[in-house]
């Protein structure tokens, strides 16, 4: 039997070719698609690669509280290389940055995150995080 697709699991992320988990939600982000999406990374991070996020808010409203709350739980021990965000209002920069930092201060898990004004720019950006974390295994290796 084959582990259940991003898709399946979280019908708004999907995980390209490259490793990259893409997300795009519209409206407000609650507690039970913050736990979808946590459930995923959560299942590459225990497969041992690294997480890396490109998350398109275009039209991504609120954070819930419930929601922050839910990562900060959820997201203890997930490596991730790098999470982009293209699209932000500067509203959404505010608040993905404050959740951000609270769920890094309550895993103890530091990771890059930056904000684009395009998918390109940020798909390029999360490229470059992941080839750098490579050369620096293959390095150590």
């Amino acid at each position: 039997m084959s582990e259940p697709r991003s898709e399946d699991v979280c019908p708004f992320l999907r995980e390209d070719a490259d490793g990259i988990l893409r997300f795009a939600i519209e409206g407000d982000i609650s507690e039970e698609i913050a736990r979808s999406l946590c459930a995923v990374f959560r299942r590459v991070s225990e497969s041992g690669r690294e997480v890396f996020v490109l998350a398109d808010a275009r039209r991504v409203g609120t954070l819930t509280a419930a929601a922050r709350s839910a990562m900060a739980e959820e997201l203890r021990g997930v490596r991730f290389g790098g999470v982009a965000v293209f699209g932000a209002s500067f509203s959404v920069r505010v608040v993905t940055t404050l959740a951000s930092r609270s769920v890094q201060f309550f895993t103890g898990e530091v990771y890059p995150m930056a904000f684009f004004d395009t998918e390109d720019e940020a798909c390029a950006w999360l490229l470059a995080q992941r080839d750098a974390i490579r050369a620096t295994q293959r390095q150590g290796a």
